[in-house]
């Protein structure tokens, strides 16, 4: 526990002074009694020998702990909800997502998964998503609206090839979207801008912006991507680079997979291929970014796959200022014991 105002904690000085004038008050209470001959009247002035007498006191001194403490403005890591997280959904929509080795095919099973997904997650968190086959795209900005996110998901459109990298790079350039994060120049190099006026300033290359600090990998706790996918990468990014893109920026990837690791054969506009599980490379990307590789062989498993992320990413340690929670402690303290005071001796003392 740290505190914004430490100086005031010089306060907390008052209670054992207050515990010292509560024993000197008791002793001269005694003292005063044995002037008295009836051994009732001696009873009366000392408020009775039993630990009842102590309880009121010792609570009202906790109380004052309590607001004393809340005066110095502590803080404290705890959990809390995060109100400012933003999840993208990066989903597969390659042709490999027409295998049936997830009932009734990969594409539909995660549709129904992701709609499940948003349908518990907590009202509060903005959701983009990022579609993906030869190259990514964003088919919904980060919204609260989730009627839009599952219209979103219900458009999908099967396509050729399968671009996982470009996917991680799209969704870093929505979660960060003032530091020019552009797909193009990573895949091509800067490319020649287009028609500007001529009072606009120039955009700058890559190699003229001052470099990126990197951030522990998993510190970014305001974002968080969700990477769904059968894990075969045929063009685009190389996907392990833009994992490392993602891990110096401190984001998260929660990489799920779907389908099987032996895979089946699949027929598509005249062609066919073999598609499997490449779970190799969904945990190296989860490894280097500090999230989570989740299996998802089934329809249902798919379902408690992102039942779990849900309340894994709902929550997070965070330091927060817990002035009102103790003052609350306090104030509820001296309610009891002013209740106490009242029920045993008829007074509040």
């Amino acid at each position: 526990m740290t505190f914004l105002w430490p100086q005031l904690l010089w306060l907390l000085l008052a209670v054992p002074l207050l515990v010292l004038v509560y024993g000197l008050l008791l002793r001269r209470k005694r003292q005063t009694a044995l002037r008295y001959a009836s051994l009732s009247l001696v009873k009366e002035a000392m408020g009775g020998r039993g630990w009842r007498r102590h309880v009121p006191p010792v609570l009202f001194l906790l109380a004052l702990t309590a607001m004393l403490l809340a005066a110095a403005r502590p803080f404290a890591v705890i959990v809390l909800p995060n109100s400012q997280q933003t999840i993208i959904l990066a989903m597969d929509v390659s042709g490999s997502m027409r295998a049936t080795d997830v009932e009734p095919n990969r594409l539909v099973a995660a549709q129904n998964a992701a709609k499940a997904f948003l349908a518990e997650l907590p009202r509060h968190i903005k959701v983009g998503i990022v579609a993906f086959a030869g190259t990514a795209q964003v088919v919904q900005q980060p919204t609260l609206n989730r009627e839009d996110l599952v219209a979103a998901i219900d458009r999908f459109q099967l396509q050729r090839a399968t671009a996982i990298g470009s996917a991680i790079v799209v969704s870093l350039a929505e979660i960060f979207p003032d530091e020019g994060i552009d797909l193009a120049d990573i895949l091509y190099g800067q490319m020649p801008q287009r028609g500007r006026s001529l009072d606009q300033p120039a955009a700058r290359s890559e190699a003229e912006r001052p470099p990126r600090q990197p951030v522990p990998p998993g510190s970014y706790s305001s974002a968080a991507i969700i990477l769904l996918t059968d894990g075969q990468r045929t063009t685009g990014v190389d996907t392990l680079q833009a994992a490392q893109m993602a891990a110096e920026r401190g984001v998260k990837i929660y990489t799920v997979g779907v389908g099987t690791v032996e895979g089946e054969t699949i027929g598509f506009e005249g062609w066919s291929m073999r598609v499997r599980l490449d779970e190799e490379t969904l945990k190296e990307v989860a490894l280097r970014t500090h999230g989570e590789y989740f299996y998802a062989g089934t329809a249902e498993n798919l379902r408690q796959v992102y039942q779990t992320l849900g309340s894994r990413l709902t929550l997070e340690k965070k330091e927060t200022e817990i002035s009102g929670l103790l003052a609350l402690v306090g104030a509820l303290l001296a309610l009891i014991s002013a209740g106490l005071s009242l029920w045993w001796f008829n007074r509040i003392a």
